[in-house]
């Protein structure tokens, strides 16, 4: 039996201790809120996110205790929101993830640092990168939940790791394929929550889907663009790693980026925003990331631009939104 740490409590921790337990692995679950573990182990259900699933409690195992979560596991998969991984990671000893292989679910950045969450974990834990893993790919936690089939991409640069890996999460509605572009997967997955933010932003002004189109055609380019920059290699972005996962954030109605974008665009303050939806929208801390990492690199990265205008330096959603349509094409 795989021993698996996770760490954190939302839908996508949610989803994915399902799979992993259902298909045999014991998951010790880390979760901050003592209320939401003692409410689990009551009720074998998440009181606040896919509250529908239901745990095996023999596989299953919640607790608030990060060591001894941890203590046990083969692996350690991270699932809080980026802006907390350090919080939380920096309470371990150095040498915790000595002999572990860690796997990051989190489609964010470190905030603090503007850095990939791997490249954290692997600086802070003196981790080769071969041990290092990102879970990547068109699937949201609401249609795992529903058992909808999904597809994901394990990627690392060890091929034995994301092939093993994969393994674990197979089933009848989950495929999943290793690849070994880690920086590119993972950056691509921080860069898609923006384009969505964006996406529903625009929405929320008033455009409609034929601009959505020209939008994210266009964000192809833009993350081509950063991409190659940052991390220049041979990579095929039509991959759904790459451009399924976009698509599915940007157009789809689970999507909490495009969901925050569009009540900015409709009026909210930022803070408001946030404090209505309850749940952690990546791209608002990425879009910070990538415009002070872009100030170095000097892409031509316009959407990514107007999306940090209109989220941290309160340019109006309309007018912002004017000057982009202009550099699209």
């Amino acid at each position: 039996m795989e021993k698996i740490a996770m760490l954190g409590g939302g839908s996508w921790a949610t989803a994915l201790t399902k799979i992993l337990s259902e298909n045999g692995a014991r998951i010790d679950w880390w979760q901050r809120s003592k209320e939401d573990v003692q409410h689990l182990l009551r009720t074998r259900h998440n009181p606040r996110y896919l509250s529908a699933v239901q745990f095996d409690l023999n596989q299953v195992f919640p607790t608030t205790d990060l060591e001894d979560a941890i203590e046990e596991a083969d692996w350690l998969v991270l699932a809080v929101p980026a802006a907390f991984v350090q919080p939380v990671l920096d309470k371990l000893g150095r040498d915790a993830l000595k002999h572990k292989k860690v796997v990051s679910a989190i489609k964010g950045m470190i905030p603090s640092k503007n850095q990939l969450v791997t490249d954290y974990v692997a600086e802070r834990f003196r981790l080769p990168r071969t041990r290092l893993g990102v879970i990547a790919g068109p699937c949201h936690a609401e249609e795992v939940a529903l058992e909808k089939q999904s597809y994901l991409t394990i990627g690392s640069p060890d091929a034995g790791l994301a092939l093993d890996f994969c393994e674990l999460l197979r089933n009848r509605y989950v495929r999943a394929h290793p690849a070994q572009d880690l920086d590119g997967i993972e950056y691509c997955a921080v860069m898609k929550n923006i384009i969505a933010l964006a996406g529903g932003i625009a929405h929320g002004v008033g455009y409609g889907d034929n601009f959505l189109a020209v939008l994210v055609s266009n964000a192809v380019q833009e993350i081509r663009r950063f991409l190659q920059a940052i991390n220049p290699q041979a990579r095929d972005l039509s991959a759904s790693a790459y451009l399924g996962d976009l698509l599915v954030t940007a157009y789809s109605q689970f999507s909490r980026n495009r969901t925050f974008g569009g009540m900015v665009g409709r009026g909210y303050s930022v803070k408001s925003a946030q404090l209505e939806m309850n749940m952690i929208a990546e791209g608002y801390y990425a879009v910070k990331s990538i415009h002070e990492l872009n100030k170095k690199l000097k892409v031509n990265m316009p959407i990514t631009e107007a999306t940090y205008n209109i989220l941290y330096e309160q340019v109006l959603p309309t007018t912002e939104m004017e000057l982009l349509k202009e550099k699209l094409r």
